[in-house]
Order: structure tokens, then sequence, then C-alpha cells
């Protein structure tokens, strides 16, 4: 059955729970430096490895991060809450309690309005909450990084005791066909949102920002069906193939009068589809209760105002602006956004290319590297600065756009920036009059025919000898240049 077929049968429901780890410079409740890539546990303490005696001392800059995202995403700011020992053995948590909130979360009640295809989706947020991030197991020894066939497990606890934030959205139902597209979305502007904030990163392909997709099928009328919960989708573009997945194989269990497992499942890159994780037929009981040894957090009034009054340009207010300023249409600019490529281009600009310039490169040859490489568009190896240079060579006329593209390649390959690429590649446009005019004279000497029609006042011919220049230069040549030479040498004006 078809795609299209499914949504005629079954009504997608889906949910989305994301974690933002935090740009702090310590750790929630540490002083411990929070650096990506540090040597394994090296940025480990007493408080973060729950050594007998420690005591945790909130982070007062964690705390207010939270408030920021829940501001910027529409939500009531609790004038009082506590944290919560959420207990449950883990490896990697050398606690064996996260210490998170509970029925008294931080921020609540919010929302974010989407746009896909012209149409404003507002997704409701139904908390926002404060917690600590865990370690990092390592499992090696096998063929798929899992547990499952490994030899040894290695522990990493730098990662724990990170400030994380958890956001988590209300049940979205009635999106149809469109919900793969709509929870992409959703991620893409709640990264924009937090990016924007100065708060982290959010950078998916290093884990800072990491999301859960709930998926559920109905038929039409009847109860929301039981979800499945993808987890760790760490792209945008798997955020809608999770989506899709799930719809697509539920589907087929219902249709074959089978029923859905309540459960957890793990996302592959490679096939594109889910595998079980861990059964989730109860309710967990994590033996919640208030953290005994952190005071409550009421944040002052006056305080919560002053920061809602310093929040930054929405970012769907921000798009609105530099459309006008770049003079494009509103489906391009969604395209942009859809692609993640609106702070990238604006940097592009800033550095020195034209609004047209920088799209045509990252939304053509960079945005088609990124989908074939299955990356992020920031990740496909080039700077904005260097598409920038790229961009003035053009305008300089010392590469023509098939030259640029060669450079470009170089560029991505890490061969340096564009001038020191086309240099190496002897790259550069050729507008030597003499070596031009002689691989003219050599074309129209090669096809008398095309020179003759020419002669004759047919001008359209013209772009076979312009082509037989450029192949003979290797496409080297200012293609213009050429052209006026050929004309001038079968005397036409």
């Amino acid at each position: 059955m078809s795609y299209e077929e499914i949504l005629t049968r079954y009504e997608p429901v889906i949910g989305l729970e994301t974690h933002v780890e935090l740009g702090t410079a310590t750790k929630m409740f540490c002083g411990c430096k929070t650096d990506f890539g540090a040597e394994p546990n090296t940025q480990v303490c007493p408080v973060c490895l729950a050594l007998p005696g420690a005591l945790p001392v909130m982070n007062r800059a964690a705390i207010e991060a939270t408030i920021r995202i829940g501001l910027a995403l529409n939500c009531d700011i609790a004038e009082w809450c506590r944290m919560a020992r959420k207990n449950y053995f883990y490896p990697d948590m050398p606690k064996n309690f996260q210490t998170s909130q509970y029925d008294e979360p931080l921020c609540v009640d919010g929302y974010v309005d989407v746009e896909v295809d012209g149409v404003t989706h507002r997704i409701g947020i139904e908390r926002v909450h404060i917690e600590e991030d865990t370690g990092k197991t390592l499992h090696v020894g096998g063929a798929t990084g899992r547990i499952h066939g490994a030899t040894e497990s290695l522990v990493d606890y730098n990662r724990a005791g990170i400030p994380l934030v958890e956001i988590v959205t209300k049940p979205v139902p009635g999106l149809g066909g469109l919900a793969p597209e709509i929870a992409k979305a959703y991620v893409a502007e709640l990264r924009d949102i937090i990016r924007s904030l100065g708060v982290s990163d959010v950078r998916m392909e290093q884990g800072s920002m990491r999301c859960d997709v709930n998926t559920s099928l109905n038929r039409p009328g009847e109860e929301w069906g039981t979800r499945t919960e993808t987890k760790n989708v760490n792209s945008l573009r798997s955020v809608e193939r999770a989506v899709r997945s799930e719809i697509i194989r539920q589907s087929g269990i219902l249709d074959g009068g089978g029923k859905i497992h309540q459960e957890t499942r793990h996302f592959h890159e490679d096939r594109g589809d889910t595998s079980p994780g861990r059964s989730k037929e109860t309710a967990t009981d994590y033996r919640y209760f208030p953290e005994p040894d952190l005071v409550p957090i009421a944040p002052d009034a006056a305080w919560v105002a002053s920061l809602k009054a310093a929040l930054p340009e929405k970012p769907s207010t921000r798009r609105a602006r530099l459309r006008e300023e770049w003079g494009i249409s509103e489906l391009d600019m969604q395209s942009v956004a859809n692609a993640g490529a609106v702070e990238i281009i604006e940097e592009t600009i800033a550095a020195g290319a034209s609004p047209a310039g920088a799209r045509k490169w990252w939304m053509g040859e960079l945005a088609r590297r990124a989908n074939e490489l299955n990356i992020e568009l920031a990740a496909v190896g080039a700077t904005p600065a260097q598409v920038a240079a790229l961009q003035k060579l053009v305008d300089e006329g010392k590469l023509n756009d098939k030259l640029a593209r060669t450079v470009l390649e170089g560029v991505v390959a890490g061969e340096g920036d564009p001038a020191e690429v086309m240099a190496a590649r002897g790259l550069e446009v050729v507008n030597d009059t003499g070596a031009l005019t002689a691989a003219v004279d050599e074309a129209i000497a090669a096809n008398p025919d095309i020179a003759a029609k020419i002669r004759d006042g047919k001008i359209a011919a013209a772009g076979a000898l312009v082509g037989a220049v450029m192949k003979t230069t290797r496409g080297q040549a200012d293609a213009k240049t050429v052209r006026e030479l050929l004309l001038e040498r079968l005397g036409v004006s």
C-alpha cells in the first residue's frame, strides 16, 4: 500500500520529546567543565561522580536559560517548583537516579507555530523542565555499536551532570499525511529558537540536541492508537523519515490484524526504518520524590519579566525581515528554512556575497551534497566565508560557474580556500585574447559549415563554436569573450 493510500485509512498522531544540552561553562550541580570532545573522564568530580558526602549546588545560569527557553516557547513560568529524584539503574548514571523534575516543571503550557506548504500549524508545548544529563556508554567489539554482540562496554562520565532541558509537546493529531514534514519543521523551528537565545549550540550531530519521536495510528473516528517512541533521532531529515517509516510499519501490522506494542524503537540512518528497543507495556515506576539536597526554585517575577523583555527577535520574525532584504518569495524562504540554511546564508552574505549568490551555492550544489551524504548543511565541509570568497571569484570573472563548482569540490574536500584550490588546480578563467583567438580560429577552421551559417546571419549557430572553444580550453575560457571574438573573426557585428 502506498503512503497516500495509508492516509485514507489511518490518522497519525505524533508527539516529540526533545532534549537540549545547555551551553553553560559548568555542569548543573558542580563546577566541572562541559567542553565537548575532552578526553574521557577528565571533566568529573565527587559531585557528578556521586561520591559519598558530595552535595549538589544549583547552576543559576542553567535555570535562567531554561526560563528563557520557556518564555520563547510562550510558556507560563512557575512561581515555585522543585527538583525530584528519578530513580532507575543504568551504567552511565553514577548516582543510580537522575536529578530531574516531575509534577512541578519550571515551564508549562506553551506553543510553537510552524509553517508547512503555506499553512501554519500550532504545536502545543506540555512542559519544559530542567534536569541533568547522564554519562555516555561505548559498546565495543560488535558490529552495530550497541550492547548486543559487544565484547566490552566503556563508560565516559564527562557528560554526566551537564544541564539538560527537556521540551515535551502535547499530542498532535489531525496532521494527516503532513505529519512527517510538520515534525521536521517543528524540530527545525525549535532549534532556531534555542540557537537564537544563545543557550545551546543545538548541534544534533554532536548530541547536544536529541529528539524522541512518538507515533501512533488510528482509524478515523476511533480512539488514538498505541504509540511507539523512536529514541535519539539526531537530524532533521531523520525526524521526518522516522515518522514516515513508523506510519508505514504500523499500518502494515494493523492491516494484517496485528497489534502495535508500546515500546521504544531505534532509527537506522542507513535503512531509513526502525527496530525494536525495549517494551513499555506498563508505566515504569521511577519512584519520584522531592530532591532533599536542593532548595526549591522560586523565580522572582521581576527577574522573569526582565528576561522576557530581553528576548531576541523571533526566528519567524527574522525570516520575514530577511525575506524582504533578500528579495525572495515566501516559498523560497520556506525552502531555505526547511533546509536549515537561514543562518548560514545570512553569514555568507555578511562575509560579502550577494543574497542571490549565497542562496545559489547553499541551496544548490551544497544542499545536493548534504542530501547525498545524509548530513546537515552546516557539516558539508564549506564555511560561509569560503562560499562568499568563491562567489567573489565568479563576480571578478576569475571563475565561471562550471569552474566554480570544481573549485567547490576541492574546498569541501579540505584542499583549502577557493583561491588556493583555484591556483593549485589551475582553474582560473582564461582571458588572454591571444590564446583565445587561436582557439577561436581553430574552431572556425574545423567547422566551416557552421561558420558559413553564422556569416549568413544565423547568429544562434555561434553557440556550437563557443562550445568547441570551451572544450578546447577545458571550460576555462570566458564564454562571453569567446563569443565576441568569434563574431569579430567572422565579420559579424
